[in-house]
């Protein structure tokens, strides 16, 4: 059962459960209708500046397709900060506590058991034409798992392997509410968005397009502050998800 409780259409074929390598793990469905728009609201308010939405810009010149923002640690290529060093220099937003503990049930959901908070969420907007390469979340001091929520449009998500951007990989689609959790030996597994199919979230979100929210554990420490803390908190101070 989703966080909340609140029931799914049926389909014709449920969906199951899927391992797509050891560690490696598809829950469709994993967050309620309810909990998805207030993922996707929470998103939007986020999403605003300073340290709101941006292009991410590559060392070599290039430009992702993908916009992007993030809470509790800033990614940049390729690394983390407490300010938006490749944007507007703005504080990043606080990660909120109710989001890293949804980020240690869906690890917790998938098998997985995570001692350390979850402190960065990384999240990714796609229009109709964007796209991610093939890449590996290794910027991490933590090898705790990478927990992937979905919003909105359906993609095409590509999970590797852990030597190399070509094959032998899986792809798999990835719907509005579907949980995805990898760790322990595919932690380091290369992954991507080849594509986006537009015009498949659901309605009642009012999304064109698709987010997605990525959690993760930094492992990373500062002095006189923790990797959890919050140096600018432009986030809802209410939970709107509870696993």
């Amino acid at each position: 059962m989703p966080p909340d409780g609140e029931p799914f259409a049926p389909e014709l074929f449920p969906r199951a459960r899927t391992e797509l390598a050891p560690g490696a793990v598809h829950l469709p469905e994993w967050l309620s209708p309810g909990a998805q728009l207030r993922l996707v609201e929470a998103c939007r308010e986020w999403a605003k500046p300073p340290a709101g939405l941006r292009l991410v810009r590559t060392p070599g010149g290039g430009t992702m397709t993908a916009r992007q923002f993030c809470l509790g640690w800033h990614w940049y290529p390729y690394g983390y900060a407490r300010t938006v060093v490749d944007g507007d220099g703005a504080p990043v937003k606080a990660m909120p506590p109710w989001l890293a503990a949804l980020g240690g049930a869906a690890a917790e959901a998938a098998g997985h058991a995570v001692e350390d908070t979850y402190d960065i969420a990384l999240v990714n907007f796609y229009d109709a034409d964007a796209r991610m390469g093939m890449h590996r979340d290794s910027d991490e001091k933590s090898s705790a798992p990478v927990v992937s929520l979905s919003l909105g449009d359906t993609c095409v998500f590509r999970f590797g392997n852990t030597r190399t951007r070509t094959k032998p990989y899986t792809d798999v689609e990835l719907r509005s509410g579907d949980l995805l959790v990898f760790g322990g030996p595919s932690r380091l597994a290369y992954h991507g968005v080849p594509r986006v199919l537009p015009g498949t979230a659901p309605p009642e979100l009012g999304l064109t397009g698709r987010l997605n929210v990525t959690l993760r554990v930094s492992g990373l420490t500062e002095e006189g502050g923790s990797p959890d803390g919050a140096s600018a908190d432009g986030s809802p101070s209410r939970a709107p998800l509870r696993p």
